[in-house]
């Protein structure tokens, strides 16, 4: 009798166990991908992107979706377009908590690594990306996509989290500086094809040398910041990796708070007070005034090329404000000429779990769909993207744009191509930082040092090592990257208490031991007594 009430509660432990193994898996974000894709259910994606304010790139989503369309008559995708990332990043963490998120998404690996805090979140790409039917490159595919081998490698580890995929490269960028040759020259300077930070730092300090009349001598205006920098968060990420000075590593310490970086915000204090640099939160966007003949060094990404110079197709100043001058593309500042290193960044798309795989297989299919050559190419013209394929990049097609460099200034517009091979050039130059829940909250503090010490020098602060130390206990609780970790402690993040569902488990399979070992412990006295 014992034994049997024993095997009954080994049992229900058993079903249990089984239960909360298939709960874990689906939080995983592994779905069993079906046999055949059913044609004939409907199904409606949503489909949440960016576009840069340029009409081209909502055209092309639109085409793509409408292609996609024709493809799979049973599926309808809905776009919903933001002009800004950190928009989608909060809409999803937002929707994750009432099982509203879309189905794909134009995202960076760094949100993703958020996302997975939730449970049946983002799909694992693994078993996917490999399937013979449905995979990249598949049997069954009804469009003609890269195969994995024809995306770029280093571009698609880039979607790795861990050991696991999680999306699919999109498009790829990086930063540029671009450069006022003509005032430069004028300062009696010559551009080398790799620039130094010295080299920024000395031509941007004689730039603020005025005559008489209080006007600039480079431009004779009475503005000039000769060096404005987009992306501080880029900007200090850069800068210690140029250094190969600590940021975070693989595991999720947080490194940045080190000397080097003391040293990187003394230097930007220096030439902050000077007004020989600034940036974009404080100034605005560099290309408004290195269009204007207000700038001398423009960094920004090679994805805002067509805002840049004064034929730019995009410029966001009015004509009569407009200087004539050259403008020239390079690789961003660099410590060691002979180790160039710069930021890989452009978006990546992820898809989301749902509880039907038919509608997680069409996502998968979509996403995929966004990699064939006539989205990649014609997305890559929009801007100074590049392919995140050598399908696309090594097209005849593609190789015919890139040679007509200057016909006009529009889709050949000679700076917005520039960039773009700057990139291609420079691919196996490029890195990215380590993703883990809590990266992009480190990439804010990254740039938001850069800010505060810019502003801090402008009210008349020392900028000294009292100031680093209030300025890294700032960010470390504004950020809560102590809640992350720091180097030589855990790297575990408190995710809270457990659901209420876990922890009755938890509490059944306690009180179901406590019954085996009763029960147990009760027939060795019985046992016993009767001896």
């Amino acid at each position: 009798m014992i034994m049997r009430k024993i095997s009954f509660i080994l049992i229900i432990c058993l079903f249990i166990s089984l239960l909360t193994g298939c709960h874990g898996k689906k939080s995983s974000g592994v779905f069993e991908i079906p046999e055949t894709f059913n044609e004939n259910k409907q199904i409606e994606l949503t489909f949440w992107a960016k576009n840069d304010t340029n009409v081209t790139q909502s055209r092309i989503y639109e085409k793509a979706a409408t292609d996609f369309n024709k493809l799979y008559p049973n599926v309808k995708v809905n776009i919903r377009l933001y002009t800004d990332y950190g928009k989608i990043y909060n809409d999803v963490i937002t929707n994750i908590s009432t099982n509203t998120t879309p189905n794909v998404c134009i995202t960076y690996p760094d949100h993703i690594a958020t996302y997975l805090t939730g449970s049946d979140t983002v799909v694992k790409l693994d078993d996917l990306m490999k399937d013979p039917k449905y995979g990249l490159g598949g049997t069954e595919l009804k469009f003609d996509g890269p195969a994995e081998s024809e995306i770029v490698p280093s571009f698609l580890n880039e979607c790795r989290i861990g050991e696991k995929y999680y999306a699919l490269p999109f498009m790829r960028s990086t930063e540029a500086l671009y450069i006022n040759k003509t005032y430069v020259e004028r300062m009696g300077y010559e551009i080398p094809d790799i620039v130094t930070w010295d080299f920024v730092w000395k031509v941007s300090e004689e730039a603020t040398k005025k005559d008489a009349d209080d006007n600039y001598l480079v431009n004779g205006q009475k503005t000039m910041i000769p060096f404005i920098y987009k992306s501080t968060d880029n900007m200090m990420i850069t800068m210690l990796k140029q250094l190969n000075a600590g940021y975070s590593d693989d595991n999720g310490n947080i490194l940045i708070f080190n000397d080097t970086t003391k040293e990187i915000l003394k230097t930007v204090g220096e030439h902050a007070g000077s007004y020989a640099f600034s940036t974009f939160k404080i100034s605005s966007y560099p290309g408004n005034f290195l269009n204007a003949g207000q700038c001398l060094f423009a960094i920004d990404s090679t994805a805002g090329a067509s805002w840049m110079g004064s034929k730019a197709p995009l410029s966001d100043i009015s004509e009569d404000k407009i200087v004539e001058f050259e403008t020239v593309v390079r690789p961003i500042p660099q410590f060691d000429v002979n180790n160039p290193q710069m930021i890989s960044q452009g978006p990546s798309v992820c898809i989301f779990n749902k509880q039907d795989p038919d509608v997680v297989l069409a996502s998968w299919l979509f996403a995929q769909f966004l990699l064939t050559n006539e989205t990649q190419i014609a997305y890559s013209q929009t801007e100074g993207y590049i392919p995140v394929t050598t399908k696309a990049s090594e097209s005849d097609e593609y190789l015919d744009y890139i040679s007509r460099i200057g016909e006009d200034n529009s889709l050949y517009y000679d700076v917005k191509i520039n960039a773009a091979k700057m990139l291609m050039e420079n691919r196996e130059n490029t890195f990215v930082t380590p993703v883990f829940n809590g990266s992009a909250s480190l990439r804010d503090a990254a740039g938001q040092m850069i800010e505060n010490t810019a502003k801090a020098v402008r009210r008349k602060q020392t900028v000294d090592d009292a100031f680093m130390t209030t300025l890294f206990d700032d960010m470390m609780s504004l950020y809560h990257l102590d809640q992350i970790s720091t180097v030589g402690e855990s790297t575990t993040k408190d995710l809270g208490p457990l659901p209420g569902q876990a922890k009755a488990l938890i509490i059944v399979l306690i009180l179901a031991w406590v019954g085996i070992i009763g029960f147990a412990v009760r027939d060795v006295i019985l046992r016993k007594s009767k001896n």
